[in-house]
């Protein structure tokens, strides 16, 4: 089990009531994660830059640069390391990959027998009708890659309405200059982790220090749509009286 994926579901899941009549341990507190996004480049002096992050992601142009991944992991180890696949050529899995965030256009064989976690990327505008498929898909989440400057109501309303639509966690990119107001939001829509994409050296730490802070609580819009049947309204039954002989 890919372990940031596994995060992910225990942020997304209300805790279990306790059984029996013993008082449950306190619950962790819930905390949106939040995950580094680098260049292929951005290698050396690592650790400094990705200090904060709950994940790192390096985007990787072809699937031989799997490599890169395991000089990362070996540079990071205490976090997991994802690779964003970008031109996906090839049939081989990632090496040393904890998660990988891919199209929806890559080939279907690609690492679809692989045991790491499979983070399907969408993009903007959303399809509805696609959008409610992901669900019946092998796959562990989903990232909305909007790729915005800054974030827009109109983003929220994306956010909102995907988290609606689909059950699996919910991640989307966000500026590097995201602020504790933004990152509620996206909370209560339904978002669960956050992807900066290239933030600049000791941004990371910041925005851990921020989310830190903030009081997170399981979000209230994570609900699969149900079709809407007609409502008949009861009619007034009327008895007969009986005849009288």
């Amino acid at each position: 089990m890919s372990k940031f994926i596994n995060e992910l579901k225990l942020v997304s899941q209300p805790s279990p009531p306790p059984m029996g009549f013993r008082a449950a341990p306190p619950a962790p507190k819930p905390r949106m994660l939040l995950a580094a996004t680098l260049a292929e480049a951005n290698i050396e002096g690592l650790a400094d830059y990705i200090a904060g992050a709950d994940a790192g992601l390096l985007q990787i142009p072809k699937l031989s640069a799997a490599k890169i991944i395991q000089k990362a992991s070996q540079m990071v180890p205490a976090i997991p390391w994802g690779g964003w696949l970008k031109d996906v050529s090839g049939e081989e899995a990632l090496a040393g990959c904890d998660f990988i965030v891919f199209p929806a256009e890559t080939p279907l064989a690609t690492f679809q027998d692989s045991e790491v976690g499979k983070i399907l990327e969408v993009g903007t505008p959303l399809n509805e009708g696609l959008i409610k498929t992901i669900d019946d898909l092998p796959v562990d989440a989903v990232l909305i890659n909007s790729e915005p400057e800054k974030l827009t109501w109109h983003h929220l309303m994306l956010f909102h309405r995907c988290a609606e639509l689909v059950t699996k966690p919910l991640l989307t990119s966000v500026p590097p200059g995201i602020g504790s107001s933004e990152l509620q939001a996206l909370w209560a829509a339904g978002v669960v982790g956050v992807v900066v994409d290239s933030p600049p050296p000791g941004r990371i730490a910041e925005l851990r220090q921020i989310i830190d802070k903030l009081d997170f609580t399981l979000p209230s819009k994570r609900k699969k749509i149900e079709p809407l049947l007609p409502r008949i309204a009861a009619g007034t039954e009327t008895i007969p009286e009986e005849e009288e002989e």
